[in-house]
């Protein structure tokens, strides 16, 4: 083979993987939602996963068992002050967030250490639960998100909503 066509053969290569290496999308990219809420500035770092056809809740995230909200590292809630989260306090601070979703209503879990996934989860280590009722979505939500609204905290996937209401 002449030196033209190796060269070329090269550059039709390398063009091919970085076009394939650009269209390749994260299998749950880093997403982050951030608002205010009775004066305090609320921060949700989190991985979120697509449904890719799956059936999410009581068999991708089980029912009955503690979920790190998102995927991949755990999910994060922090606020700059302090607030009533379904009724009862929750210091400022940055939190891991975790649930246990079951058929009708999840328990929502402020964990005192972020870094702490799932997998080594501590119920000694909570700094507030609070039960809430799950309501099912208008339409799907094909990738997880959170909203920050006026006063609750909405995370959204598949076919589920689950609302925290926060003052």
């Amino acid at each position: 083979m002449n030196t033209t066509k190796r060269i070329f053969m090269v550059l039709a290569i390398a063009i091919t993987v970085t076009a394939a290496a650009q269209d390749k999308k994260p299998a749950s990219p880093a997403a982050k939602a951030t608002g205010t809420i009775n004066g305090a500035n609320i921060t949700i770092n989190y991985s979120s996963p697509y449904v890719k056809g799956r059936a999410i809740w009581g068999e991708l995230v089980p029912y009955g068992k503690v979920w790190r909200a998102g995927a991949n590292a755990p999910t994060t809630f922090e606020t700059d002050k302090a607030l009533k989260v379904e009724g009862q306090d929750l210091p400022a601070g940055k939190y891991a967030l975790y649930v246990i979703p079951e058929k009708d209503d999840a328990t929502i879990i402020f964990g005192k250490d972020p870094s702490v996934g799932a997998n080594r989860y501590d119920q000694a280590k909570d700094q507030l639960r609070v039960k809430v009722k799950t309501r099912k979505s208008a339409e799907i939500n094909e990738s997880l998100v959170y909203k920050i609204n006026n006063d609750n905290v909405t995370l959204s996937w598949e076919y589920l909503d689950i609302s925290v209401r926060i003052k």
